[in-house]
């Protein structure tokens, strides 16, 4: 899995013009899934998320993770984050798991942050052309992903 993560002051995920999520401070998480993803990928990163220091203490220092802060979150599924790039100039994302594979896994991260964050947490629609909105806070922006545990 790989995601990536902005820090927002708002967000929101419309489909076909209509406005399906929206978060006010927290986090937007684009996630990408591969083929060889399973539930350890799962466990790791919503733990990596949740307690990941990116939010500001009172001294202006990144000391604060989602959990600390009860801060919002949208996840929006996005299979261009394992696009190569190695061959031409037409990206290849063969990498990245088709839905009956990829669905399970994408409901499994949401339902595990929501369960460590105990709140429920936005997200796109999967599959859809979504229009997504955000301000950047920061700004603040970090990739993560599971096979390299970075």
């Amino acid at each position: 899995m790989r995601v990536v993560i902005q820090r927002v002051k708002q967000a929101s995920v419309s489909v076909h013009g209509v406005l399906v999520s929206e978060i006010q401070k927290g986090l937007l998480i684009l996630l990408g899934i591969e083929t060889n993803d399973t539930q350890q990928d799962i466990d790791w990163l919503v733990a990596k998320v949740a307690k990941l220091r990116i939010f500001e203490d009172s001294k202006g220092l990144m000391n604060k993770s989602l959990q600390d802060m009860q801060a919002e979150v949208i996840v929006v599924s996005q299979f261009t984050l394992h696009a190569s790039t190695k061959k031409g100039n037409r990206p290849s994302f063969i990498r990245a798991a088709k839905p009956d594979v990829a669905i399970p896994l994408y409901q499994g991260f949401i339902d595990g942050l929501q369960k460590q964050l105990n709140k429920k947490v936005q997200t796109g629609e999967f599959g859809a052309m979504m229009d997504v909105a955000l301000i950047n806070d920061g700004p603040v922006t970090i990739s993560i992903d599971t096979k390299n545990k970075e």
